[in-house]
């Protein structure tokens, strides 16, 4: 592990909670992943693999600080999520952009607006920055000529674009997205992966969750295997020979 690491995890043991009414209840808690040791560099892709239920989804939320870490080390874009305070969650979000399966957009409102919508809930104040940002991020996704259609207009996978470019919206260190082509279909898959590759390039990290061995081996980078409560480093040419 280095200082350069945006994310360095040492012996943690990540927690399902029940879901009581939209209440997480603790006392009940499954335990999902035991000893997890992982570093991620900046600018690296980083895969999760493995079944559904596997703890994927459950740890990138601990990264995110939807669930709360209990046991182990933890630091994620420079915040200690050990001792992270409830009202600093919001500043680790600037620093870790999130991609959801599920799109999570603002349905009543068109591209440029869901856009918009996050940079000044973000504390973005002169409009002439928001326009300029918003500009960068549309021509970032391939989404320039899109800013007035309502996402109910779009493709499933220019949707995702667009989830991509909210993530993108404060600069992040870190993407994490959760099978972000999942609902997709094979060509629009290869060009959300193809933009988390240029993401990649300007020095922004991307762990991203997916049982999609192909699409891995199509964009090769490093893989860990979530397997039997343990991550473990995986060679995803390897498995895909032996089959």
């Amino acid at each position: 592990m280095t200082t350069k690491d945006v994310i360095r995890l040492r012996g943690v043991n990540v927690y399902q909670p029940e879901d009581e009414g939209g209440k997480l209840n603790y006392r009940n808690a499954q335990q999902v992943l035991s000893g997890v040791n992982l570093a991620i560099g900046k600018g690296e892709m980083v895969y999760f693999i493995g079944r559904v239920g596997s703890g994927k989804s459950s740890l990138l939320k601990t990264l995110y600080a939807e669930l709360p870490l209990l046991e182990g080390e933890a630091v994620v874009a420079g915040f200690d999520l050990a001792t992270l305070r409830r009202r600093d969650i919001p500043m680790l979000r600037r620093r870790v952009g999130v991609v959801f399966q599920d799109y999570r957009l603002l349905r009543d409102r068109n591209v440029w607006e869901n856009l918009r919508f996050v940079l000044r809930a973000t504390g973005w104040k002169s409009e002439s920055d928001i326009a300029a940002r918003i500009e960068e991020l549309l021509a970032l996704v391939g989404l320039r000529n899109k800013e007035y259609k309502m996402p109910h207009e779009l493709s499933g996978g220019e949707q995702q674009r667009l989830v991509i470019a909210r993530a993108l919206a404060n600069r992040p260190d870190i993407i994490l997205a959760d099978e972000p082509t999942g609902n997709l279909d094979p060509k629009s898959a290869n060009d959300v992966m193809e933009l988390f590759c240029r993401v990649v390039e300007q020095g922004c990290s991307v762990v991203m969750a997916t049982h999609n061995i192909q699409l891995v081996s199509a964009f090769p980078a490093r893989a860990l295997m979530f397997r039997k409560g343990r991550v473990e480093e995986f060679d995803v040419n390897s498995a895909i020979h032996k089959e």
